[in-house]
């Protein structure tokens, strides 16, 4: 008795910020929040789970490295959630194969850096829990399936839709109505695209769940965030997304960056996500929206800048952060380049003294992407586990 299931999961990029836990077991958020999934063909988890008689024991092994499941406790709560499902399906249906009393093996891979502050947990556990699902056969939708996902990692949850998505952070005790929704569709605004500039692929200092603990016992700003600023910003986030007003969603987003970073230094001791690089950036995007707003930054408990941008604008930008930060690889999946290239001059009036010119490399690469689906099923011959149930690549 074997099964066997392949899927991917994209990244998401929250524009209105999720930050602080309600109850920490069920990772209940002080907010609602509110993202853009990203493509998968830059960003992407991908997670092979096998069940099998043969196996002696459920074993787990992320980008090439065994680690241990038992010790994971927001990885055992999806195993014991999924399965608890799939073993409810097979006490009704006398005819439908035992499969939640198997062993399984987990292999994952991430083709960018882990925690680094580019969401690595959300697409790692929001495929973890879809792969699930595919294997146990649960006939359950993806908002259903966020509920499990959030058990895991917070964020992973809206990595369960394409497109814009809310986690609504919900009022029950239990955690049945924090779950995740579909705001608009990937297809709703094809003329909004993403520059992602990876100032650093290190791990970050301070863990997004340390962090969390610390800002919600010490901060009185994340008070007044929770209780007074994100209720209106989602409604208007919401309403800028429906209209696709660019403007008003490039306000918001780059405001509520502002804020959830300034709660990270309101936070005792503060917490440092951001550096010299990031701030660059930030004048940067200041300066070219001088005139109008073209372009808006937001960064997560990290270093790294996501700029969103019209499609016509994202040439300029491209060739403003190659002049202030030269030598970055660059992925073009998207062809911005193809018919012309970059200007290779500053935008008319830009005042170039924002930022002095970082050295080669201060930025290590620039994804130029775009919203797009969610988790997607991948063919068997697609899956990492070998023959014998264990990782084709090892670290």
């Amino acid at each position: 008795m074997t099964f066997e299931a392949t899927c991917t999961a994209p990244v998401n990029i929250a524009v209105v910020k999720y930050w602080g836990k309600r109850d920490t077991s069920l990772i209940l958020p002080t907010n609602s929040s509110l993202s853009v999934t990203l493509s998968q063909d830059q960003l992407h988890s991908k997670t092979t789970i096998r069940a099998s008689a043969d196996f002696v024991s459920d074993r787990l092994w992320l980008n090439g490295i065994e680690e241990s499941i038992t010790s994971n406790k927001r990885l055992v709560a999806c195993l014991r959630e999924t399965r608890a499902l799939r073993t409810k399906i097979e006490a009704e249906d006398a005819s439908a194969p035992k499969l939640a009393h198997l062993n399984i093996h987990i292999c994952s891979e991430n083709n960018f850096p882990t925690a680094a502050g580019l969401a690595s947990s959300a697409s790692g556990y929001a495929c973890l829990v879809y792969t699930l699902s595919k294997l146990f056969q649960l006939p359950l939708d993806a908002s259903d399936l966020s509920i499990v996902a959030r058990q895991g990692s917070g964020s992973a949850c809206r990595s369960l839709f394409g497109g814009f998505v809310a986690w609504e952070m919900g009022e029950r005790a239990d955690g049945a109505d924090s779950k995740a929704v579909q705001i608009a569709p990937e297809t709703h605004w094809p003329d909004l695209q993403a520059l992602i500039c990876v100032v650093s692929d290190e791990k970050k200092g301070t863990s997004s769940t340390e962090g969390m603990q610390l800002t919600v016992k010490t901060s009185p700003l994340l008070q007044e965030r929770i209780k007074n600023v994100v209720p209106q910003r989602m409604d208007e986030m919401i309403a800028a997304i429906k209209d696709k007003d660019f403007p008003k969603f490039a306000e918001l987003t780059m405001r509520d960056s502002n804020q959830f970073h300034a709660v990270c230094l309101d936070t005792y001791p503060p917490i440092f996500y951001m550096n010299d690089i990031s701030r660059a950036i930030i004048r940067i995007i200041t300066e070219y929206n001088r005139d109008g707003i073209k372009a808006a930054y937001t960064y997560d408990a990290g270093p790294n800048a996501v700029i969103y941008a019209p499609a016509a604008n994202m040439a300029e930008i491209y060739s403003l952060l190659s002049h202030y930060f030269p030598g970055a690889a660059f992925d073009d999946s998207l062809g911005l380049l193809n018919n012309a290239a970059a200007p290779t001059t500053l935008p008319t009036n830009f005042d170039q003294r924002v930022s002095p010119v970082f050295p080669q490399g201060s930025v290590k690469q620039i994804l130029h992407t775009k919203a797009d689906d969610g988790p997607r099923v991948l063919a068997a011959d697609q899956g990492l586990l070998n023959a014998e149930g264990l990782p084709k690549r090892l670290a």
